[in-house]
């Protein structure tokens, strides 16, 4: 694949007397190569920054608002995940492009920190190669792990269908449908507060100033702030202000339905990060019971990458959101 264009910015007032390695991962946020920061140190380590038309020999030395930077991408580090036969998770579909699966909740779906084994990825490698990561990463990457054959993912607690590419034809195509909207995504969420029959959550999304896990719709900014939007409308309303509700994404970020949900007054059932302990004791009991977010991946819908066929698939309900929704409509 052909060496990935050198990125030039110039550092803003805001990055005077930053670090370099973090100024540049801030510059470069939200570009078509939105680095952690991670990475910049490797491109800084290997020779590949220059500023003001000097080399960078540190990732710690500070910069200027007005230097000049150009910085030259180096590929990710190959994959060195292992395959593992004994990653639960069921295929609904595949081929020699592609393979969709139903992942359950507590399966994290790509090597990361805290995750070295026992990922989505790990389990698919028992089943065949996936395609290499390619050498620029996509604009939703922010961590340095590669992550072979991912385009899209799903949270740790959140279970549902995916696709995984198998080749870096499919790869690069699935990728371009995501990033035009032209993918069906379904989520099927249990959530608790006030909502009407359906709204439509329009807002900028990025990470929150002070709590680096989490993200926000309120006060986003800058560049790494991107629009996200969210389709809900309530199926089913249980009592004490409970409601199973069908999310369509438009856009797809990182914890979106959930900061959206949360946000407007309506978070996830067993939201640890987002929600609260319900007040009530009865649906508090189903929380607890639930023990994850309530949120369900049902349906995901593309082209096939190749052959252009339309794919439609549907996942049915785990059995604990299952149990916590006949729970919810016996009380």
């Amino acid at each position: 694949m052909s060496e990935p264009a050198p990125l030039v910015v110039v550092v803003a007032a805001a990055q005077d007397g930053e670090r370099l390695d973090r100024a540049l991962a801030t510059l470069l946020a939200g570009s078509t190569a939105s680095p952690s920061r991670a990475e910049v140190a490797r491109w800084i380590d290997a020779g590949r920054v220059v500023v003001d038309g000097r080399v960078a020999r540190r990732a710690a030395e500070k910069v200027r608002a007005g230097a000049h930077i150009v910085a030259r991408p180096l590929p990710p580090p190959p994959s060195e995940a292992k395959p593992d036969a004994s990653v639960p998770f069921t295929v609904l579909y595949e081929d020699d492009d592609l393979v969709v699966v139903d992942k359950p909740a507590g399966v994290v779906v790509h090597p990361a920190k805290g995750h070295w084994e026992g990922t989505l990825v790990h389990g698919l490698l028992a089943r065949g190669p996936l395609a290499d990561e390619e050498d620029e990463p996509s604009p939703e990457r922010n961590a340095g792990p590669p992550r072979p054959g991912i385009v899209h993912r799903i949270d740790k607690d959140t279970s549902g269908v995916l696709v995984v590419a198998r080749t870096a034809a499919a790869r690069e195509a699935l990728k371009q449908a995501f990033a035009r909207h032209d993918i069906e995504r379904v989520y099927d969420a249990i959530a608790v507060g006030a909502l009407p029959d359906e709204a439509t959550f329009d807002t900028l999304h990025g990470r929150h100033p002070t709590d680096r896990k989490r993200f926000t719709g309120r006060n986003a900014r800058g560049a790494e702030a991107r629009r996200a939007v969210t389709h809900v409308r309530v199926v089913e309303r249980f009592a004490r202000t409970v409601a199973r509700v069908e999310c369509r994404l438009e856009t797809g970020r990182t914890h979106q339905i959930r900061v959206h949900l949360a946000e407007h007054g309506a978070p996830l059932l067993a939201d640890a990060v987002y929600g609260r302990a319900p007040r009530d004791p009865a649906v508090r009991a189903v929380a607890d019971a639930l023990g994850r977010q309530a949120l369900h991946a049902r349906v995901l819908g593309f082209a096939h990458p190749r052959t252009g066929a339309p794919m439609r698939f549907e996942a049915p309900w785990p059995e604990d959101f299952a149990r916590a929704v006949a729970a919810l409509r016996a009380l």
